[in-house]
């Protein structure tokens, strides 16, 4: 087990060859068994009219799917097979029992990954939430339950004529032992509390008054002016040592809640505030200014974050991405800098650019080249300092040769078509029903008239021949393509090279380029693993869609490295 390592694969097969007790905090966002197809969309920025969506997971499952886990539980003298066993007597032999049998065999590994202090944050919906309670509870025992929190993510919308809407994902919090880390995380004082209370400000030039009412319903101060509050400094409980009098005023019946040191320290930074003649107060008063407060410390309902929408610059176009700002605050909570945070379904990787962000060590695993491609490419966009370009990221699981190419073929030939499509660096092309339209993959680029030109793929991880040539050059004519490219797993024969020679050059419009290309290109996939690829146009946008820059927290401390 490497930190700082992206593993494609089964995460079940991925963990169980890691050691015993070696991670800080695990994050999961799993499937929710929402019985949906999950897409994902890649846009290009210089074609945005022109989209593909390519089925990202299915969250669909039945009983069948997860027998095989079932069984395996059920021969383990075990809590968590019991907790099953009951469901199955229960409910019967559901899609239900198939996900959670699925959930714990997984779960049963990330306890045993967790080091003594360790944690695991399980997000999930309303669905399943209650059954995986009891999951966790099995595998974890009594009294590591910590919270169940509320993550409202949307607001109030009619998506079901039978009950209230869905506004809220779960996330539930299970500690190794007692002596897991915890941080408080806070958050911004709601309105009333900031206008009923924080009602004093100090000036620039150092007069301090109330606020007038139109500042407090604002919420605006004078440019360079402070907000502050008066707090009381009585005794909780009677102090004879602390009942003496203080610059002119009598202590209070419990006595002063300082020592005389503390007093003499907040009057000389200047924060003790001292009643007028008026009359109206009779004792001195701690000046607590906004600014230096942490805010409200934050509950186990969480609104203060919402879900990415289509407009935030954050959105990268993966489905079920979280937003950034949630993961910060767990990683954040329950780990300290240096630690290794784990998230064994990583999709786009927010949980590990967030871990990254706040100085934590991270690993992550997925079982899709898709999203391993997507995390390497937003890792190097954000931490460029770290990662100097996407194949510094090391991946375990992806094919390194030939050999390795031919064994995801074997496996999986959908991966395998979507992984080799990533080593062109273009985008895997929409998969409709019906027919087969000889089309794998695509990009697109603008020619210098600013006309989009597409240049079709076809993957082949099987016997080729020249009838293969021949079909991309009729669908390259049917779908009005640039060129077109036959990528293979095995070398091409001579004649497969003749034909794609003898379909012609290609020679881009406009971009002040003698250059052309040959129309038709064969390339292998030793080539694209070695070098030097296809020749094509290179004036084109990256398939996915960029997000913002990152900030990186070291991990000495917490001051930050801006990447740009």
């Amino acid at each position: 087990m490497t930190p700082n390592t992206l593993y494609l694969g089964d995460n079940l097969t991925v963990m169980r060859s890691f050691p015993d007790e070696c991670v800080d905090l695990i994050y999961l966002d799993p499937p929710f068994n929402s019985k949906r197809d999950y897409n994902m969309v890649f846009r290009s920025d210089a074609t945005p009219d022109h989209t593909a969506q390519v089925k990202a997971f299915a969250d669909t499952w039945s009983f069948e799917g997860g027998s095989e886990a079932f069984h395996e539980l059920a021969r383990l003298v075990d809590p968590v097979s019991f907790v099953l066993e009951g469901l199955r007597h229960a409910f019967g032999e559901t899609a239900l029992l198939g996900y959670l049998s699925v959930m714990a065999l997984r779960l049963r590994e990330m306890h045993r990954l967790l080091k003594p202090t360790g944690s695991l944050y399980l997000h999930c919906d309303p669905t399943a939430s209650h059954y995986l309670k009891m999951v966790l509870d099995a595998i974890f025992g009594p009294g590591s339950f910590r919270n169940h929190l509320t993550w409202v993510r949307s607001d109030a919308h009619s998506d079901s004529k039978t009950r209230f809407g869905w506004t809220s994902d779960h996330l539930l919090l299970y500690a190794r032992s007692r002596h897991t880390p915890f941080t408080p995380q806070y958050g911004s004082y709601p309105e009333e509390t900031l206008r009923s209370w924080y009602a004093w400000v100090r000036l620039p030039d150092g007069t301090e008054r109330r606020m007038t009412r139109e500042e407090k319903d604002s919420g605006s101060v004078p440019p360079g002016a402070r907000r502050f509050n008066l707090d009381n400094m009585t005794s909780p409980n009677p102090r004879p040592n602390l009942m003496y009098e203080w610059r002119g005023f009598s202590h209070p019946p419990k006595g002063w809640r300082y020592s005389r040191e503390t007093m003499q320290q907040l009057h000389d930074a200047g924060l003790i505030w001292y009643p007028p003649t008026d009359g109206k107060a009779t004792r001195p008063m701690r000046k607590r200014f906004l600014d230096e407060q942490q805010g409200v410390a934050l509950g186990d309902v969480w609104s203060d974050i919402s879900q990415l929408r289509h407009a935030h610059s954050e959105r990268l176009g993966y489905p079920t991405q979280k937003p950034l700002a949630l993961l910060e605050r767990i990683i954040a909570a329950s780990s300290n800098p240096g630690d290794l945070v784990l998230d064994p379904f990583c999709g786009c990787g927010t949980a590990v650019a967030a871990a990254q962000k706040l100085g934590r060590k991270w690993i992550g695993i997925d079982i899709t080249p898709l999203a391993i491609s997507l995390i390497r490419k937003r890792m190097f966009e954000h931490f460029p300092d770290a990662f100097p370009n996407p194949k510094s990221i090391t991946v375990e699981g992806l094919p390194l040769d030939v050999a390795g190419a031919q064994m995801l073929a074997d496996q999986d030939r959908y991966a395998f078509e979507n992984w080799a499509i990533q080593l062109v660096g273009a985008a895997p092309a929409a998969k409709k029903k019906g027919a087969d339209r000889g089309i794998d993959g695509e990009f697109t680029w603008l020619d210098g008239k600013g006309d989009v030109r597409r240049c079709v793929i076809s993957v082949k991880s099987g016997h080729t021949s020249v009838a293969h040539v021949r079909d991309l050059v009729g669908t390259v004519q049917r779908e009005r393509a640039a060129m077109g490219l036959l990528v293979t797993l095995q070398q091409p024969t001579r004649p497969m090279l003749t034909e794609a020679a003898g379909a012609g050059r290609y020679r881009p419009e406009g971009l002040n380029t003698q250059k052309d290309f040959q129309r038709i290109q064969v390339v292998t996939i030793e080539s694209l693993l070695d070098g030097p690829g296809p020749d094509l146009p290179r004036w084109r946008e990256s398939p996915y869609k960029t997000a913002r820059s990152l900030e990186t927290v070291d991990q000495a401390g917490f001051d930050f490295d801006g990447q740009g």
